[in-house]
């Protein structure tokens, strides 16, 4: 309860409102990291997954490939680029992308891959070429894991993107290790309960997201 209080002293002073350092803007920050790393996940991850699950080749080694990646740890990742290339966006951008490739190209190779051969079979032989056969059948009925990855990916980026405050760039994270360098301990606690918050944002959105567009029948089987 003490820690609940705290946060929320820190939201009601005024000056947590405004100015750089205020919530706004370090929200925007903190978001604008997340997407950014997050798209370029899944423009990486997404087409190769639907490759790989479509002509079911090279499956075993990039999966696996994948998954030994979850190990890479993030700060190791952040504190290495940093040392090649300097401080700036880039160093927070890599290790974040390394985080969010493995959850959506996994999914989305497993979504394309229970994928019934029956209903590929059928769709060949009605004359849908290849890529009618991935953008209207094997895309949609994978959908939901598809979705899965990019929650996990979303989920875990957003979490992550704290690590921007530790090469001296924004978001959330400048309240964290800010808070810690001083001591001060109600804008630790107020910055941790922002990005839980937002994570916990992250997940009802994709929730919503997986109601709208994936169809009923896909649902239900």
């Amino acid at each position: 309860m003490r820690i609940l209080e705290l946060a929320w002293q820190w939201f009601l002073q005024p000056a947590q409102w405004s100015g750089t350092d205020g919530i706004p803007n370090r929200l925007g920050q903190h978001l604008y990291y997340t997407l950014l790393a997050l798209l370029v996940a899944a423009a990486i991850a997404v087409p190769l997954g639907l490759l790989i699950g479509h002509t079911n080749r090279g499956g075993f080694l990039v999966v696996n490939t994948a998954n030994a990646a979850r190990a890479l740890p993030t700060v190791g990742v952040l504190v290495l680029v940093v040392t090649l290339s300097g401080i700036g966006l880039l160093p927070v951008i890599v290790p974040l992308v390394a985080l969010a490739i493995p959850p959506i190209l996994v999914n989305t190779y497993e979504g394309v891959r229970q994928v019934e051969p029956e209903l590929v079979d059928a769709s060949r032989c009605m004359g849908m070429r290849e890529g009618e056969l991935v953008r209207q059948v094997e895309i949609p009925l994978a959908l939901p894991l598809i979705l899965l990855g990019l929650r996990t990916a979303a989920i875990q980026t957003v979490s992550t993107a704290t690590i921007a405050a530790y090469v001296g760039l924004g978001g959330l994270g400048r309240y964290v290790f800010d808070g810690l360098a001083r001591r001060d301990y109600q804008t630790l606690v107020g910055g941790a309960v922002i990005v839980v918050l937002l994570a916990l944002a992250t997940e009802a959105l994709f929730v919503l997201l997986h109601k709208v567009t994936v169809s009923d029948g896909v649902r239900r089987r």
